[in-house]
């Protein structure tokens, strides 16, 4: 493997432990990254400590390298996603707690502040409550996507998308806000502000700005020590 690739190993295994840091992950989840021929993934070994050991290589599909017999069940999802998205650089799949709680329901997860935004201006809740192990099953959760930037799995966690490892952990955090805020807003009583469609989107033209600021805070706040 060239050093570019082992470099990238290492980057997929520091990104798990973030999101293990930051409580986006728990017992399962997923760290991907897209390779010049196929992408990189994390084992099924805790994430919380994962190193470029715990990374597989995926090319054409197959699996080749890392623990043997501990290749994720979804890995299809993750190769759907790449195929049908080339502006896709890496995935974080996740449970953080506020979305596992909000993706129950059978309502859209709102956009409720600005930050949320992050997450993208729609996140739509892919309806299939199975786990997503076949071609077919990551090509529907690929539709459901679409050309957003996260996707709620039904009773089953979510994802997030970005060009690169560090965008992706970063709006995988703030989807996790997003549900957080409409959560506890439901909890409150509160009535949402009714905001015209023109309105957000003149406050989301703001959001890539803030999202070089975020993976900033993002890295600095989870980042692990080197392996």
């Amino acid at each position: 493997m060239s050093e570019d690739l082992e470099q990238l190993r290492s980057d997929v295994a520091s990104t798990a432990r973030m999101l293990a840091s930051a409580g986006l992950v728990e017992a399962f989840g997923h760290v991907s990254a897209r390779t010049p021929s196929g992408f990189l993934i994390t084992s099924t070994s805790p994430l919380f400590e994962a190193t470029a050991d715990d990374v597989i290589r995926v090319e054409s599909g197959v699996p080749t390298g890392g623990p043997t017999g501990a290749t994720p069940l979804e890995l299809p999802m993750h190769a759907a996603i790449y195929d049908a998205r080339p502006d896709v650089g890496a995935i974080c799949r996740g449970h953080p707690p506020y979305v596992v709680t909000w993706g129950v329901s059978s309502e859209s997860l709102p956009l409720l502040h600005g930050l949320g935004g992050m997450a993208g201006r729609t996140v739509r809740t892919h309806p299939d409550i199975e786990l997503v192990k076949t071609a077919d099953a990551g090509d529907a959760v690929a539709r459901t996507l679409g050309d957003d930037h996260s996707v709620l799995l039904a009773s089953n966690g979510c994802l997030a998308v970005g060009a690169d490892l560090l965008e992706a952990s970063t709006r995988l955090w703030y989807l996790e806000e997003r549900a957080r805020v409409a959560i506890q807003v439901r909890s409150a009583g509160i009535t949402p502000a009714t905001i015209r469609e023109y309105t957000w989107d003149r406050r989301l033209a703001d959001s890539a700005p803030e999202l070089v600021r975020a993976r900033e805070w993002m890295r600095r706040s989870f980042a692990p020590d080197p392996e």
